[in-house]
């Protein structure tokens, strides 16, 4: 349960199965008279769990190199926390730094960027140790000739510790893929350019599935519905979100415009417009901040629409007020950040944020190592070739040209003899041969493409030695 006070009422969110089950939430709200000592009393309850990860970070900037020899601000002085069992949204216009933000509390900042603040898991300043986290990218790095059952498989031999038996992996994987709803696709194969397959919504699940086969007590997720229609961002969110699902993880996710239901699972929402807090605090309660400072949603529209219009400044759109004004997109970020920073949520948030540290939670549990070097090269040689075995283009179509060549040039140069003007006969031949090879290994690369892109997803997370 998340509970936000406002002076004299109080607004309360579940988060339980029934709002799962029905889509949305149920928020019982008592106004009272002076909404300016509303916004100025908020309390948020945080959710600790012992067994789980928090994470905080606290007065966290990014900053990138111009080229010119200077640097520009991506985020700048973000606060806030994460806690177990529960979901934090980061929302904003394209560009306001939500992938960055995600990137730096997952470590995976590029070596232009220069990062300062504190980032703190269970109160310590620590490095996420292997199997502890995972993250889910925003594209789908899958091998395209592989069903659901094999890829998923396959990274868990990759993943779990030899210490495992083969049938401990396999019930790891096909337990996995029930969770996240797609037992009934388990030998579908993926599917990709020029090949029928699985829809958006599932490839995403199954990203996902790979990523949970460690059973990560931290889950990061750039925009995971990206791409996806209504019906399908809602079931890959509620998988994920379902309070049966969840585990006691923390989740913290970027996403852009999510639906009404998708809102409903979230317990904690972070608004950023050009780097910059303009909302920190229960999801449930964004509304009622927006109102309270002359910005409230209109009937009928989904309040997450409304944020991003109202704090989206591409566009330059004048904005109306309550009184019956209207205000630029600047002046109205510039109002709502205001009223955050002088807020007494704000100062919860830093409360909560320091007691989250005091309390911490100890070391990250150093959880069992991946495969072995061998395990993990046997797996990959393996996978590589039923890869190959089953890509029409990369395999069986080049060996069909490579007999076909063979035939024609067998029977252009046949019995040229071994007289003086068949040497240049044989030149020609051997000259034809080797362009032919070069301009044939050259139509693998496609393929090469694809391997790379597996590859560098499974490094950054960790799953491979190299």
């Amino acid at each position: 349960m998340a509970s936000i006070h406002f002076g004299d009422y109080e607004l309360r969110s579940m988060h339980a199965n029934s709002e799962i089950k029905n889509s949305t939430k149920e928020v019982d709200t008592i106004l009272v008279p002076n909404p300016r000592e509303a916004i100025n009393s908020v309390t948020v309850q945080t959710g600790l769990d012992d067994n789980g990860v928090s994470l905080t970070w606290e007065d966290l900037w990014v900053t990138v190199a111009d080229g010119r020899g200077g640097s520009r601000p991506i985020l700048q002085g973000l606060t806030g926390y994460a806690s177990p069992g529960q979901v934090l949204a980061i929302m904003g216009p394209s560009g306001c730094g939500k992938s960055t933000l995600l990137d730096a509390l997952a470590g995976r900042l590029g070596s232009n960027t220069r990062q300062s603040g504190d980032i703190l898991f269970n109160g310590c300043k620590q490095s996420l140790t292997y199997g502890t986290s995972a993250y889910v990218t925003q594209d789908d790095t899958l091998i395209t000739t592989l069903t659901v059952r094999e890829a998923v498989y396959y990274s868990a031999q990759l993943q779990l510790p030899n210490s495992m038996s083969k049938s401990e992996k396999k019930e790891r994987a096909e337990m996995t893929i029930r969770e996240m709803g797609l037992q009934d696709c388990m030998n579908t194969r993926i599917g990709g350019w020029g090949a029928k397959g699985l829809s958006g919504g599932q490839k995403r699940r199954v990203s996902i599935c790979i990523e949970i086969l460690t059973r990560p007590k931290l889950l990061f997720l750039d925009e995971p519905t990206s791409g996806l229609d209504s019906a399908a961002s809602y079931y890959v969110m509620s998988r994920i979100a379902r309070p049966d699902k969840r585990e006691g993880r923390t989740i913290i996710t970027s996403i852009h415009q999510p639906s009404t239901e998708v809102f409903a699972l979230f317990h904690n929402l972070c608004l950023l417009s050009s780097g910059k807090v303009v909302y920190f605090g229960p999801a449930s309660a964004a509304n009622e901040f927006f109102s309270l400072n002359g910005f409230p949603c209109p009937t009928l529209q989904n309040p997450s629409d409304h944020f991003l219009r109202t704090i989206n400044k591409d566009f330059d759109e004048d904005i109306e007020q309550g009184s019956g004004g209207r205000k630029t997109t600047e002046e109205v970020i510039d109002i709502l950040r205001k009223s955050y920073k002088s807020s007494n949520g704000y100062q919860e948030i830093r409360r909560q944020v320091a007691e989250i540290c005091k309390k911490g939670g100890g070391v990250l549990e150093k959880k069992k190592s991946h495969a072995s070097f061998l395990t993990q090269c046997l797996v990959l040689t393996r996978r590589s070739f039923v890869n190959m075995s089953r890509d029409l283009g990369y395999y069986w179509l080049r060996i069909a040209v490579y007999v076909v060549m063979a035939l024609g040039l067998g029977t252009i140069f046949f019995n040229v003899g071994s007289t003086y003007n068949s040497i240049e006969a044989r030149g020609s031949m051997l000259m034809f041969i080797v362009s032919l090879l070069t301009f044939m290994a050259i139509g693998g690369f496609p393929s090469f493409v694809e391997d790379m892109k597996v590859y560098e997803g499974e490094r950054l997370n960790g799953t491979l030695w190299c």
